[in-house]
């Protein structure tokens, strides 16, 4: 089994606004990207039990090879959960001959609303061992900054 990593940051606008934009396309397409690299969609349907397909292609793949080609990572997500306003839960396989790679990874968007906007949370389980901690850990924090940014005031 592999392990574990979360995420949170605290974004200063009400929960509805960022599940908005955890489960619309073009919101998604804009803010999941982490830096350095950029997305596009071949398949999209947001609704529980529903799958997208996303490729994320990198801008220089010279420092971080791609998981399915040297410049890119396509991955499968299915859509296991939604709850309207407080959590999107995925689970993801990504397409590498890798083995290291391999194994379906959940990954958990919760939002709880504070004060002063919303903690949105995200936990990974079972993360490939492929995918290095630090580096997972980078992606994540740059996800949430963007989708920060999008959302933010």
């Amino acid at each position: 089994m592999g392990r574990t990593d979360r995420a949170s940051l605290l974004v200063h606008v009400d929960s509805a606004r960022v599940f908005e934009a955890l489960t619309q396309r073009e919101a998604l397409q804009r803010w999941l990207p982490p830096a350095g690299m950029h997305g596009r969609f071949e398949e999209f349907d947001m609704r529980e039990g529903g799958s997208y397909r996303l490729v994320l292609t990198y801008e220089d793949a010279s420092d971080a090879p791609g998981k399915t080609s040297a410049d890119s990572d396509v991955s499968t997500t299915r859509i296991v959960e939604i709850v309207p306003g407080e959590r999107v839960v995925h689970e993801i396989d990504f397409e590498s001959d890798d083995a290291a790679f391999h194994g379906t990874m959940q990954m958990e968007w919760s939002l709880h609303p504070v004060e002063e906007g919303t903690i949105v949370e995200v936990v990974a389980r079972n993360v490939p061992s492929g995918i290095r901690a630090r580096d997972h850990a980078a992606g994540l924090t740059s996800s949430l900054a963007n989708l920060s940014a999008l959302v933010g005031p």
